[in-house]
């Protein structure tokens, strides 16, 4: 399966969060796509209307299962998707910013 690390992410990398809403709330990376995997077959096309066409969906969740389900998925449509390993617990331990829905700073649920 196709894997990044979180230090590999540029500012501005497409970035599809797969967490439930709770998660979400408590603190996310800004500017990233929030589908829990609980809607995501449901809300795949909000996915292909936000990702751009010729670009890579960096999918994270909180440690990287979830998010490998649904990068593994991606790929079968034939999406360039890559899982990003370690998740948002990798991504606030190496002191990227995680924010809530109002700009505060939050926390990984």
């Amino acid at each position: 399966m196709p894997t990044v690390q979180v230090t590999d992410l540029k500012d501005g990398d497409f970035l599809l969060d797969v967490r439930e809403d709770d998660e979400w709330q408590a603190g996310h990376a800004e500017g990233a796509l929030h589908i829990p995997i609980s809607d995501f077959v449901a809300r795949y096309g909000e996915l292909t209307e936000a990702a751009p066409q010729d670009g890579r969906v960096h999918v994270i969740c909180r440690s990287g299962g979830r998010s490998a389900q649904v990068t593994m998925y991606l790929v079968q449509q034939g999406i360039d998707a890559v899982n990003v390993d370690g998740g948002m617990q990798y991504w606030q331990q190496t002191g990227r910013e995680v924010v809530t829905d109002d700009g505060k700073p939050g926390f990984v649920l």
